[in-house]
């Protein structure tokens, strides 16, 4: 029997919706993003997903969410350091608009630390450790998680299941609140 976890993103929050690369900055949930997250509360309730944990980033923007999610849903909730978003650098901050696909060419360099960030090689390294280690509690403990993480968190995970270019990788995007399922 395969084992399933399921990972989604933070609800919007104040620089998702000003156009901000936000990485390890910790920017608030909007009011949006407060409905976002008790939305995925109710949908993870009535789909009947079993969901024995929620684990999340201690970024404010996924904590918040995942405890809107765990609290209506009765589960037990827990922070794990290493589902904070990737560092950035000196992309933190940088606005898309100003600077039209920039970032996106930037996440393709998987050495680059974006001059004191956290290269997509760190990052890596960082997630699929962890990836192995809920596989393992996954299948010793007969659980299954939801992740409430980031983005960029989201995009190395699914590099994890599934062979992409850099182009493919780079372009790999969750929505506010959406869920992912993946089997191990």
């Amino acid at each position: 029997m395969k084992s399933h976890i399921y990972i989604t993103r933070h609800g919007e929050s104040v620089w998702n919706v000003e156009g901000k690369v936000q990485g390890i900055t910790d920017t608030p949930l909007t009011e949006k993003g407060i409905a976002q997250a008790h939305e995925l509360a109710k949908k993870i309730k009535e789909s009947g997903i079993k969901i024995d944990e929620v684990i999340h980033s201690p970024l404010s923007r996924a904590a918040d969410t995942a405890k809107i999610v765990a609290e209506e849903n009765g589960l037990p909730l827990s922070v794990e350091p290493r589902l904070i978003e990737q560092n950035f650098g000196e992309y933190e901050g940088h606005e898309w608009e100003k600077h039209p696909g920039v970032f996106h060419e930037a996440k393709k360099q998987f050495a680059c630390d974006y001059n004191g960030g956290e290269s997509m090689l760190r990052l890596g390294q960082r997630i699929y450790n962890l990836i192995d280690e809920l596989k393992e509690r996954s299948e010793k403990e007969n659980k299954t998680f939801l992740l409430v993480t980031h983005g960029g968190i989201a995009r190395m995970f699914h590099s994890y299941f599934f062979s992409e270019t850099n182009e493919e990788f780079s372009s790999t995007n969750i929505d506010n609140c959406e869920v992912k399922e993946y089997e191990f």
